[in-house]
């Protein structure tokens, strides 16, 4: 119960100062992950949650499910078809050159095997926009950059599972069953798009409206329904997500858009909590323990692998210099990465420790230079903050009435 009233009162603190985050380099998402670290066991020790601990996974599972969900309704057919060109390259050359540019520098400096040194890459290749909210959250940014971003992040994560599970089965020099990776892949595609599409055609009938107040549970409740048969299905729910998502937004945009606001709040509030789990776990002891060379690698990673890749992958397109830059820069390691990290900690492989200590540091340090530098960015895309946000009202006056809901 000490770790709920923390990420309540941490909830409270960050959504009071969400105005002043909009405005500075201030980030929503760096506040949980420092107060985990404060509370966990590094910290004051109001919490001593450890990586084994079964609502560790279970937050991270369910925090991707709800994001990949959300981001998938972003990811209509009619988008992906408009910037395939773009989010293509991204994935199908930025994201195995960010691969095979974080494996080199983790076999030759640290001394890892080929193995451990692309499992290392893999884990870390999936990018998350979250933090680079005030880009892809923004209609007045450039709509191809945000798509690119957004569908991008939204693939790669489930593009990444299946190399992960290999290297990890290879790693634990156990029997790696290729086809049995691919069906649960390829059952979780199936899963999400068949109980979305067959939702969608039957609201479709007069007979299924909802109410205005309640048309928002229509979609939850799809996602429920798809997380659910995933489990008892060993369908892969990542994948199952964001089929699900996109499949909805392609056969109904309208429940799509009333899902949307909601959507957001409540992937907002799973990727916070798992946030604050995560920073719990990033002790100082965990971080201490690494050498400057092993520092060196997440460095490398974030300001010259995926900069690198993504540029690379975007050579000879239309994309203006600074969108392409911006981009580049935008590939920040987030909830997929966690999971990833969690699932080589637990896998009992020989350099699993030292994996998860160099993937928790290269998300660390992830989430302090995206999160801070979105708002900057912004602003050299000509984008400014929000000019809409509420202010304190002055002592002795009210605040003006808000409309009631229904």
């Amino acid at each position: 119960m000490a770790l709920v009233l923390a990420f309540g009162v941490v909830l409270l603190i960050s959504v009071s100062l969400s105005g002043l985050a909009a405005r500075t380099v201030l980030s929503t998402a760096l506040m949980f992950l420092i107060a985990g670290a404060l509370l966990g066991p590094g910290g004051f020790g109001v919490d001593n949650i450890h990586a084994d601990d079964p609502i560790v996974n279970a937050l991270a599972d369910l925090a991707l499910f709800t994001v990949l969900f959300t981001d998938g309704q972003r990811a209509s057919l009619p988008a992906l078809r408009e910037n395939w060109r773009l989010s293509g390259r991204a994935l199908g050359l930025g994201m195995p050159l960010t691969m095979i540019g974080i494996a080199i520098p983790a076999h030759f400096l640290l001394g890892l095997d080929w193995v451990t040194a692309f499992l290392i890459g893999a884990v870390l290749s999936p990018t998350d926009p979250v933090f680079a909210s005030a880009l892809v959250g923004r209609s007045d940014v450039p709509l191809r950059l945000r798509r690119l971003l957004n569908v991008e992040s939204g693939l790669n994560d489930g593009l990444a599972l299946p190399v992960v599970l290999i290297l990890l089965a290879t790693a634990r020099h156990a029997d790696t069953h290729p086809l049995d990776v691919a069906g649960e892949l390829a059952l979780g595609l199936v899963v999400g798009a068949v109980i979305s599409g067959a939702v969608a055609l039957l609201w479709r009938l007069r007979l299924f409206t909802a109410e205005p107040r309640l048309q928002p549970l229509g979609p939850t409740a799809i996602a429920v329904v798809v997380y659910a048969t995933c489990h008892l299905t060993h369908a892969n729910p990542y994948l199952a997500a964001f089929a699900a998502g996109s499949t909805l937004a392609t056969l109904d945009h309208v429940a799509a858009e009333n899902f949307e606001s909601f959507g957001d709040l409540v992937s907002e509030l799973t990727k916070f909590a798992a946030l604050l789990v995560f920073g719990a776990l990033i002790t100082p002891e965990r971080l201490a323990n690494l050498t400057w060379v092993q520092w060196l690698l997440p460095v490398i990673a974030i300001l010259l692998v995926r900069p690198a890749a993504l540029l690379l992958s975007l050579l000879w397109t239309r994309l203006p210099a600074r969108e392409r830059l911006t981009a580049a820069w935008f590939g920040p390691k987030g909830f997929a990465s966690v999971v990833y990290g969690l699932l080589v900690l637990q896998s009992g492989i020989p350099e699993s420790e030292a994996v998860f200590d160099i993937v928790a540091a290269t998300i660390a340090l992830s989430i302090v230079l995206h999160s801070t530098t979105d708002v900057p960015v912004a602003r050299l895309l000509r984008v400014e903050p929000p000019d809409d946000l509420p202010h304190p009202a002055p002592p002795g006056t009210s605040r003006p009435e808000q409309p009631r809901a229904g």
